[in-house]
């Protein structure tokens, strides 16, 4: 049998086991946000035509997405790590606030990180953390033979209570370097900060940010709302990178899960399931077996790994008793024993100053049974075969606290399903998938209710022809609708679709030289509502062999 088409032909990420870590929301991948257009394409003149095949250079890496709003108030800028990865080992060094700019609360804090790399190298990933709390996780784009550099910018505001005071810097973009693989990873990465000042206030921010470096946890007694973020990521080569096209085990394919492909993060409080969500299916830069998709546009969150975020705020008076109680994060779906997650969480806490204890109670606690299966269908001679995968699960948890300000009740309900179909002929020369998974929530929190929906879409092919020509057609979509209600009616809206289309065909098995690769890719972004500059932003980036052919904003 031929090696699994997804994951043999190029491998993908390396991962170090038990340091990767977290990022967050959405960045713009040129500097300050500006489309880099085709002019920057080493050269390349505007009126140039796109090369008929790809050669030995393209356009740097970018994204469709917004870059990171910054306030027109006194700034200052810290160098937060400058390290070259050639291996597993991590930088270490110490970070304290910028004495020009205090020590908060400010307007924004905004992270950036520089990157270069040239020569052969697999796409890695990534993390950066400050006193444990993990504030970047990030992955690398694949390097041409003449070299290129990148950006990834990031809002870290919520880490006021982190950044407010001297922590010691971890950072790791584990690496090879070797005779075949050249690519050393050069980064360099600052935080500037954003005073708060008149017409920039500063955000609310959590009063503190504990890293969940284990299970047993001690919050303030004074809690009175509780976030979890889980950098939840299938990666590191093996079969969970690519847990969406695992099948059971009577299935005659190269990556095996006994209940198929079906995955929940899960999120429990003294073994009581507290949180459910869909994982987002990340595709990395080397994914489908074909980096020539992703060389110059990659798909979305490749860059910014963002959080699953859970409110936690019904079991705050429970965990406002002193002691320790255990909060687990797990993966459901993941054969018993095997690696390939990894789901660093930190524990974002408000407290009532005008409180020592915070007193309450859970009121409410259920959930349907959990579903998730798969029904096989053998291909007939010379036909395909075919998994049909579902599943589902809702939880709903109610609380209330009593805060200085008054009893505030909490309720968070949370729904997830998902669906696919997975086909395959023996030998995997053909490998497809069509897959839809939902997340909708919906969080009261006093007077107010917030209702998101996320629905996140692949559909791909990857078929290995005459002559070894690989060729994978793939689009990839990430949307979500939020509306905020204050007694029933709606206060703020926005919506985001986030889409990416791409074609690419290369030789497999031959040198880099000899591939004869073709590509074009389309990536577009639109935000519309309160968390867009300006209530509208729509931009859209198409490819053809590397070179950048359209980058157009229509807001």
């Amino acid at each position: 049998m031929r090696r699994h088409r997804i994951t043999g032909l190029l491998g993908a990420i390396v991962l170090a086991a038990g340091t990767l870590a977290a990022a967050g929301p959405a960045h713009g991948l040129t500097p300050a946000g500006q489309p880099a257009g085709p002019a920057s394409a080493h050269g390349l003149a505007p009126a140039d035509p796109p090369p008929a095949e790809f050669g030995t250079d393209w356009h740097d890496p970018l994204t469709a997405s917004p870059p990171v709003t910054r306030p027109a108030t006194r700034s200052c800028e810290v160098t937060l790590a400058e390290a070259q990865f050639r291996d597993f080992t991590p930088y270490r060094g110490s970070y304290a606030p910028p004495a020009a700019c205090g020590t908060g609360p400010w307007a924004k804090v905004v992270l950036r990180l520089d990157g270069k790399v040239k020569g052969r190298q697999y796409d890695r990933l990534g993390h950066l953390s400050l006193g444990g709390v993990e504030i970047l996780r990030t992955s690398t784009p694949q390097p041409s033979p003449d070299g290129i550099t990148w950006s990834v910018e990031k809002d870290v505001t919520r880490y006021r209570d982190t950044l407010a005071r001297p922590q010691p810097v971890e950072m790791l973009i584990g690496n090879v370097v070797n005779d075949t693989y050249t690519g050393v990873i050069d980064v360099k990465v600052t935080l500037t900060f954003y005073a708060a000042e008149a017409g920039a206030a500063a955000p609310d921010t959590p009063d503190r940010v504990l890293p969940l470096t284990s299970p047993s946890v001690t919050t303030p007694r004074n809690t009175e709302r509780l976030l979890a973020e889980v950098y939840a990521t299938g990666s590191g080569g093996g079969c969970e990178e690519y847990w969406y096209m695992t099948t059971p085990d009577a299935a005659p394919y190269s990556c095996k899960a006994a209940d198929g492909p079906h995955r929940e993060v899960r999120v429990s409080v003294d073994g009581q399931l507290a949180g459910i969500a869909a994982p987002f299916p990340t595709v990395w830069t080397g994914g489908w077996s074909n980096p020539f998709l992703w060389y110059v546009t990659p798909g979305p969150r490749a860059f910014d790994v963002q959080p699953i975020r859970y409110d936690l705020t019904p079991y705050a008076a429970l965990l406002n008793d002193g002691r320790p109680h255990r909060i687990e994060v797990s993966v459901a779906g993941v054969p018993a024993g095997q690696s390939g997650w990894s789901t660093p969480t930190n524990l974002l806490l408000w407290q009532d100053e005008a409180r020592q204890v915070v007193t309450g109670a859970l009121t409410r606690h259920e959930q349907s049974a959990p579903e998730g299966h798969s029904r096989w269908t053998p291909a007939a001679p010379g036909g395909q075969h075919r998994l049909d995968t579902g599943g589902s699960h809702r939880l709903t948890v109610a609380g209330h606290v009593n805060t200085s300000h008054g009893r505030v009740a909490t309720t968070v309900t949370r729904t997830v399903r998902g669906t696919s179909v997975h086909r395959w002929t023996e030998g995997e020369n053909l490998d497809a998938l069509d897959a839809t998974w939902t997340d909708e929530e919906s969080v009261t929190h006093g007077p107010v209710t917030t209702r998101t929906a996320r629905t996140y879409t692949m559909a791909g092919e990857t078929t290995l022809g005459a002559g070894d020509r690989l060729r994978t057609v793939l689009s990839l979509g990430d949307r979500a609708d939020t509306v905020t209600l204050r007694g029933g009616r709606p206060v703020d809206t926005s919506r985001l679709d986030d889409r990416y289309t791409g074609d690419a065909t290369y030789t497999a098995n031959v040198p880099r030289d000899q591939r004869h690769a073709v590509a074009t890719t389309s990536a577009r972004y639109r935000l519309y509502g309160s968390q867009a500059p300006g209530g509208c932003y729509d931009r859209a980036v198409d490819t053809v062999q590397g070179t950048v052919v359209v980058d157009r904003r229509r807001c």
